[in-house]
Parts: C-alpha cells; structure tokens; sequence
C-alpha cells in the first residue's frame, strides 16, 4: 500500500472517454484510476493540463501545472475536497478499496489538518467503522461540506472526536448532495415564497378558495396525464383531496402505503414495500427479455433505504436554513428513484414535492404550487432529468432476466441511490416552481376574477346555473368573446339577440377580448 502511485502519467484516454487534451489526472479521476473503480460519472472530472489555463470543457475541469497535487493518497483527497466538493459514493469506494490500516495511517500523519479531519470523520461515518485514533482535544472546528462548493446544513451537530461541524444534508442511510450553482443561487435570490404569499395575499378568499381546488384538481389529473393515466372521476377526487392535505401527515412507511392504496385502488397495493425487484422500461418482443431505463433499488435494500430517506427528510424539514426546493427535490427524487411500490411511485414523488414544500413553510395550507402542470408541459426535460440519473448507473449494476422476465440483481446496489448529485433535479424543479409562481398562478388568478365578475353580471342580468355559466363562458372563450352559431341555436336558443348582444359585449370588456373589426394593423 506504501508505495501505492496516485498521480498518473500523461494520459489522454480515461475510462473509455477521450479527454479535452492530454494532461495528467488528478483528485477523483486519479484515486479512480489507480484503484479500478467503476462510478457513476460526476458532472465534471479534474485534470492538470501542461499548460498554464483554467477552464472547464467537455465534462472536464482542466488546471494548471501549479495546481498538480503530489504523488499521495491524501493530497489526491484533499485535491478533490478542495476543488470538487464531496462525492460520498466515490469516497465510500476509495476507502473500501485502500482499507483501514491505510487511512488510519493518513489520519496518524496530519490529526490536526482540517482536510484529514474529514477524511477521517467520512470514513468512520460511511462504513460505520471506528477507527483506533484518541479524540481530539483541541483546535478550531471545521464544517465537513464545503458550502461554497455544495449545499450544507445551516443547523449541524459538532463531532468533538474530530473537531468537524458535520454539516451533511442527510444520514448515512441516505445523503444525496447539491452542488452550488450560479443558477440555483440565483433561483433563491429570487424568494419564491416570498412572492407566491405576497400575491396570495392580495386575492380575495373568496378567490383564493376557488385556486386551492382548481390546482389541487388540476395537479391530480397532471400527474396522471405524465404517467400517461387518466383517472376515473372517483380516482380524481381522492387523489385532489389527497393532495389538498399534503404535508399535514409526517411521512412514514404507513403514510406512503395509504397514499398508494388512494393512487393505485387499496387491492393493488400490499402492506408495505415491494417484495420483488423491479424496472422501468421495456420487454424485447419475441423473447419478452427485459430492456431496462432504470434498475430500481433491491427490494432486499428497500427498507434501509426508505428509513434513510424518511430520516434525511425529517433533518432537512427542520433544518430553517436549507432551501425548500432542494429540500423538496432530495426527498421526491430520492424517493422515485428508490422505487419502492410495484406501481404508483411517479404519481407519489411529485406529491412529495408538496409535501415538503408544505413542511418547509413554502406555501400556505391548502395551497398547491402547480409543479405537475408544468412537468407535464416539459415532459422531455423531466424524462432527461431522470435519465440523468438512471442510466449512468445502468452498467454498473449487474443483473440478469429473471424467470418471469424481471430482473435479478447480482451484488449489491444499495449506495448507488443512498449517494447521489442531485444537482440537476433541483435546477429542473427550481424552473418548475418559477414558471409556476411567475406565470400559471397569477394568470390562473387574474382568469378567476374575471369569471367571478363575468358571473356577478350574468346573475343580475339573465340569472342561470353555475353550470351554465360557466359552459357559457367556456363557449364566449373558444369563440374570442363571440357565441357561435351551434351554441345560440342549442344550449342558448332562450337567449335573445340583443341578450346575446349585451353577453358578448360585456365579455369582451371584462376578458379583455378585441373583435377583428377592433384590431388595428
């Protein structure tokens, strides 16, 4: 192990890929090519080129001969928690694979570095496995994820043994992290939920009970519409009046199980977690060998992982200082990649997304943010967003058809969705939740008013039922404020024409609407 090289020569090819130019690795790409490991690959990879630059190109970020580490297992580590944040799934791997005398050794060299200081606390908190070095007994503390890197807990216990702040933004069961990002910071700088409650705040209740229902109504149909379900009248209320009340009921295993029964129909779902493996995608036509997308959790893993993920969520949901929406995006997004129902898990990832929006004070009681609408809207940049995750794991599970053309998970999987980048799931949902706040909801607003006004002149003028009305005014918007022929001689035949003529006239003033003969070319 003493003499172990981790700095490479001169490469241009790694792992099959060919790199922006020759250069030499370094951080994550050097301990992965000295040690064999086969990960999911990171946004970006590190290399030192032999020539004064640093930029970033071609998934690569490429530096300076001045930034070359020296030729060690720790100065790779420290390379990479300086300059590339923490992948806890890679570090788990490194740590397995050069063993414990290695990194007690590290550790032994340099206590009191604040780098080693982590590589300690992350080994001993990864593989559950205490290393035989006395506690620390003094020396300032340090925070263990780097938050001009990635985000961290605002509200983290202090590790006195290591002198670490450990501010991970999950538990050892389950921690995916979210790499800091000019768009991500940007989205926050924008208080989101500052801004939906100032514009809630300004609409009459009367209004403001017409939104809740019509996009609790409309989120429930969506998430069916993205699964490519439409639901039956009965399926479509429960899971509105499911949705109405998200975020009300802590999530636990009983609570995902009733929420599945209400999606899928109570003789669908069993009293728990799956009890097979399970993947998405397709079967080959004549030999019915399945074709995976995504290989989902081992169900021998599923209630690890679900505790974990149920655990990390309750961490963030008090946790004050971290986002909503990545809060919301680690939970939703953990929990449909786990997969852990047969059937359902799409429809119950985006509720969790209320969910914690819900928990986290992002939005007021009852009222839903419209993610599913506009998911369903940019259903390509979800599917690619899911994707992102899903196939980049692919070839590093090994598996098999199983009898009954499923899959059998040869080895172990459990911390390729324990340890993930979440990164790209929460940039797609950020831009979900603005066009949400920004466009759907005040137009959703500024539709109801004009309806609520549109009824209150009808009801004194020609008083009808509120079904009519609103079969009336559905008509006057598909005709751009004029009825058409069909509907006046059918549903409104009682109407007289200068009746109709008032109808139409006051539609247009109160929607808006310009006839042909009023636009000016």
């Amino acid at each position: 192990m003493a003499d172990r090289k981790y700095f490479s020569d001169l490469v241009t090819i790694f792992q099959g890929v060919a790199l922006p130019e020759p250069g030499f690795l370094a951080g994550y790409s050097a301990l992965m090519s000295v040690l064999n490991l086969k990960t999911p690959r990171p946004y970006c990879f590190a290399m030192i080129s032999t020539k004064a630059k640093n930029v970033t190109k071609e998934g690569w970020r490429i530096y300076s001969p001045s930034y070359r580490p020296a030729d060690t297992l720790i100065d790779h580590l420290i390379f990479a928690f300086k300059y590339e944040g923490l992948d806890l799934y890679l570090l788990k791997q490194v740590f397995l694979a050069v063993g414990k005398p290695e990194i007690t050794s590290v550790v032994e060299q340099m206590p009191n570095s604040k780098y080693v200081r982590r590589i300690w606390l992350l080994y001993e908190w990864l593989l559950d496995d205490r290393l035989e070095i006395p506690d620390l007994t003094q020396g300032n503390y340090q925070e263990l994820v780097d938050q001009t890197l990635q985000y961290g807990r605002s509200s983290a216990p202090k590790s006195a043994r290591h002198r670490i702040i450990n501010n991970l933004p999950g538990v050892p069961e389950f921690c995916p992290l979210i790499r800091r990002t000019e768009k991500l910071d940007q989205y926050m700088n924008l208080s989101f939920s500052n801004k939906l409650k100032k514009t809630l705040a300004q609409v009459h209740p009367f209004i403001s009970g017409k939104l809740e229902s019509h996009f609790q109504f409309q989120e429930a149909i969506a998430s069916y519409a993205i699964e490519g379900e439409r639901p039956s009248g009965q399926q479509a209320v429960l899971w509105k009046l499911a949705i109405g009340k998200s975020g009300q009921i802590p999530i636990c295993e009983q609570e995902l199980v009733r929420l599945a029964q209400i999606v899928l129909g109570n003789q669908k779902v069993s009293t728990g977690y799956r009890r097979q493996q399970g993947f998405i995608g397709e079967h080959e036509y004549i030999s019915g060998r399945p074709i995976p997308d995504h290989i989902s959790a081992r169900w021998e893993d599923l209630e690890t992982l679900m505790a974990g993920l149920i655990q990390t969520a309750e961490m963030l949901e008090k946790d004050n200082g971290y986002d909503s929406v990545l809060a919301a995006a680690v939970l939703a997004f953990g929990f449909v990649f786990i997969h852990p129902f047969v059937d359902g898990n799409g429809r119950l990832h985006r509720y969790l997304i209320q969910h914690m929006l819900y928990r986290k004070g992002f939005a007021p009681k009852g009222q839903i943010v419209p993610v599913s609408e506009v998911i369903l809207s940019r259903i390509f940049g979800y599917r690619q967003v899911l994707e992102s995750f899903s196939l980049p794991r692919l070839p590093l599970i090994e598996w098999e058809p199983a009898a009954d053309n499923n899959v059998q998970i040869n080895g172990a999987t459990g911390d390729l969705y324990r340890y993930f980048d979440a990164t790209q799931q929460a940039e797609f949902l950020y831009s979900c939740i603005q066009h949400a706040i920004d466009v759907i909801i005040p137009e959703q607003i500024d539709f109801l008013q004009k309806y609520d006004q549109m009824k209150s002149f009808l009801d004194a003028f020609v008083p009808m039922p509120d079904r009519m009305v609103s079969l009336l005014v559905s008509f006057l918007e598909q005709g751009n404020g004029t009825l058409s022929k069909r509907a006046k001689s059918s549903e409104f035949k009682h109407f007289k024409d200068s009746e109709i003529f008032e109808i139409e006239t006051r539609y247009r003033e109160i929607f808006g609407v310009s006839t042909l003969s009023d636009t000016v070319y």
